[in-house]
């Protein structure tokens, strides 16, 4: 659906450019944008956000600068459950009045854990608090789009984005890893996590996993060691360094095996996005009966909003799937 905005993306750097120029000067700002999966808006969070003119002055302050995604009380219980950079605003072809805000890729990021709207009864952004320390009602609170201030951005990160997120994925399954008590924790700057790769594919491999239930999406098998360590790998399914994103929607719970398999062509998802294609040619039989279900089907995450997207699989289909790299031999050989 918006491969029609590549060519936007692929002179990102010379914009880009201009871009930070002009807002170092004019200062950028950070938001909150509302989002819900069954909104009229054609919203794919880690890719686009579609606006009304209501806020295009807004969206066009927060060019080059963070955006925080925020649930709605009627969509459901989420809260704040994603961060991504905008990266351009354009008018959107084919409706007056409409407006898309491009995402930056590889910038999205949804959060380790949801972030509730309140917490000890207090909202956590400073604009839709009574000073008494109550939430507003109404006015700000509607707002699909809403500044927010640097101070309530970092409070909402560190809570949906722990700083030391990686500590606690290596400690989660080995009981040998301790920490020095009394020790302070390492204090990772805001940008720094939202940037840093590593900690960027912890992120991305605990929100995967979690989605398919620590289980294969292509075999169904939940495979753990003595530990209780899951086995299974989180995969793009469109690649980081060919602009995938670390969306939920953009990964795979996969197998060691099958995850080479996947990478490497032998493996795809067809256009009903549950189907597994096979490269039959490449892939002996006996191992597709060992290592794929009878019928044929992926497992599903429990969430719809976690299914992989369409234009996803249809660029794995187009770039990767049948295009096998023999630059190592065969895991079943």
């Amino acid at each position: 659906m918006f491969e029609c905005f590549a060519p936007f993306y692929e002179s990102k750097s010379k914009i880009c450019c201009n871009v930070f120029a002009k807002h170092f000067q004019l200062g950028m700002v950070k938001l909150v944008l509302m989002h819900k999966a069954d909104s009229i808006y054609d919203d794919v969070p880690d890719q686009v956000y579609d606006f009304p003119r209501t806020y295009l002055k807004t969206m066009e302050e927060a060019v080059g600068d963070w955006v925080i995604y925020y649930e709605p009380v009627k969509a459901g219980p989420r809260g704040y459950f994603a961060v991504a950079k905008v990266f351009k605003v354009i008018e959107k072809p084919g409706a007056e009045g409409r407006y898309l805000a491009l995402i930056e890729p590889r910038s999205f990021l949804p959060f380790d854990q949801e972030v509730p709207r309140l917490m000890s009864g207090r909202p956590l952004e400073l604009a839709l608090t009574e000073p008494d320390g109550t939430p507003k009602k109404g006015g700000v609170v509607q707002r699909a789009v809403r500044r927010l201030s640097e101070v309530d951005f970092a409070r909402i990160i560190d809570i949906g984005l722990p700083q030391n997120l990686e500590q606690l994925e290596a400690a989660k399954y080995d009981t040998a890893t301790s920490f020095d008590e009394g020790a302070e924790p390492f204090q990772r700057p805001v940008l720094e996590r939202l940037t840093r790769r590593p900690y960027r594919d912890v992120a991305f491999r605990r929100k995967v996993r979690q989605a398919y239930g620590y289980r294969c999406a292509l075999s169904g098998l939940e495979l753990r060691n003595g530990g209780g360590r899951p086995e299974v790998q989180a995969a793009h399914i469109r690649p980081v360094e060919n602009d995938g994103s670390d969306s939920v929607r953009n990964g795979l719970a996969l197998s060691g095996t099958l995850h080479w398999m996947f990478d490497r062509g032998l493996i795809s998802i067809a256009e009903d996005c549950e189907t597994i294609l096979i490269s039959k040619n490449k892939v002996p039989k006996d191992v597709i009966d060992r290592l794929l279900p009878a019928d044929g089907k992926i497992l599903k995450p429990d969430d719809p909003r976690d299914l992989p997207h369409p234009e996803n699989l249809k660029w794995h289909r187009k770039n990767i799937y049948g295009q096998v790299l023999r630059d190592e031999s065969e895991p079943w050989v």
